[in-house]
Formats: C-alpha cells, structure tokens, sequence
C-alpha cells in the first residue's frame, strides 16, 4: 500500500512538474525573463502559484532548469562522440537531432536565443564552465577528424555555429518561414528540410551522405 501510494505521488509530482516547465517555457519564449511572472506561468500551468514554487523555489531556478535542459538536448548526440566515429554519421545525426527539437520545442530555442540577444546574464557561469569544456572537446574531436583526412580543413568553431544557426533557424524564424512559404512546416517539411541541411553541411565538409538523408 505504501509503496503504491508512493509511486502514485510520484507519478503526480513529475505530471506537475512537466506542466510547469512547459508553461515556462512558453512564458519565458513569449516574455523573456525579466518579463514572465510566476503567477503566469501557474495560470498556464492550471495549478496555484504554490505548487510552482514547491516545485521550483524561485523563477530563476525554474528558468535555469529550462535552459539547462535545452542545451542538454542539443549537445547530446555529439557528447559522446569519438575520432574513430564516422563524421558523415556524426554530424548528420546531429543536424537531425537539432532540427527535430526545432520542430518539437520551438518555444525552447526561441527562450535561448532571447537570453542571448539579452547578453546571456543568466548563463555567464555555464557558457565558462561548461559549455566552454564541452565545445572544447567537440573542436578537439573535429581537429583529430581532419587530421586523419575524415575531414576537409574548416574551422570547427565556424561548423558548430554554423550547424547552430542553420537548425535552430526553423524555431527562432518559424513565423518568417511560414509567412514566405505561405503556409505552416508539416512534419515531412521537417523531414526534406532536415535531409537539405543534411546535405548542404556534409558535401561542403567533403563527407558523403549516409543513406537515410538522401531524400527524393
């Protein structure tokens, strides 16, 4: 009985807590930081100020737990990556990873990149620590790749940014593409553009395409 009892609160605890997030990431999307209240963010939640708070002690924590997340997504699927993985794989499963965050999370990227323009305040500790750690070891692996004639010579700083870029475009601009396209990005949008980006980064790396990106 306890333990159903417990996994029971359990369970509701982390229903709540993902209303929560979700709600702020929306709030935070729409308003910026300084512009979102906690009270907005539980009436979006449907749940009373208080259980946001119980939650997360205060709007900067909430806020950091978002941001965090986020760029925990985008770097996963290069966190583990090696000099003796294929870079053609690497990197285009990389790209994919990002553009779908982008298709399912757009609220996501649009919060960091409001926190960027703003000057990063909340983020200064993490981009030195580490984010500073990870993108070194990343241009490390990338260097190693070209070393061994994996890789065309690029700058793996200039890469990255403009993998970045290119992916997280498709949240941060989705109004402007929707309005030039003349309509809303379906999931098989995502799909062909995702199989674009894919091709356009790895050929002008020297790599070959794998297989599942080739498109029509």
């Amino acid at each position: 009985m306890c333990a159903s009892k417990n996994h029971k609160e359990i369970s509701i605890g982390e229903f709540n807590r993902c209303k929560i997030l979700n709600a702020a990431e929306k709030e935070f999307a729409l308003h910026g930081y300084k512009g979102a209240r906690v009270q907005q963010i539980a009436n979006r939640a449907k749940l009373p100020k208080t259980n946001v708070l119980y939650y997360f002690k205060s709007k900067e924590l909430l806020y950091m737990a978002l941001l965090e997340d986020i760029l925990r997504l985008w770097n996963s699927r290069f966190d583990e990556a090696t000099v003796s993985d294929d870079p053609a794989e690497v990197l285009a499963h990389y790209i994919a990873d990002k553009m779908e965050i982008s298709r399912c999370r757009p609220d996501a990227s649009k919060m960091f990149a409001l926190e960027i323009i703003n000057g990063a305040p909340n983020l200064d500790k993490f981009f030195k620590d580490q984010h500073a750690n990870w993108m070194a070891g990343r241009v490390d692996v990338i260097k190693q790749w070209i070393e061994q004639g994996k890789l065309v010579a690029t700058d793996p700083h200039y890469l990255l940014f403009n993998i970045w870029a290119t992916s997280q475009h498709y949240a941060d601009f989705s109004v402007q593409i929707n309005e030039l396209r003349g309509k809303s990005m379906t999931q098989t949008d995502f799909t062909e553009a995702t199989n674009n980006l894919v091709r356009l980064i790895l050929t002008g790396c020297g790599l070959s395409v794998p297989t599942e990106f080739e498109g029509s």
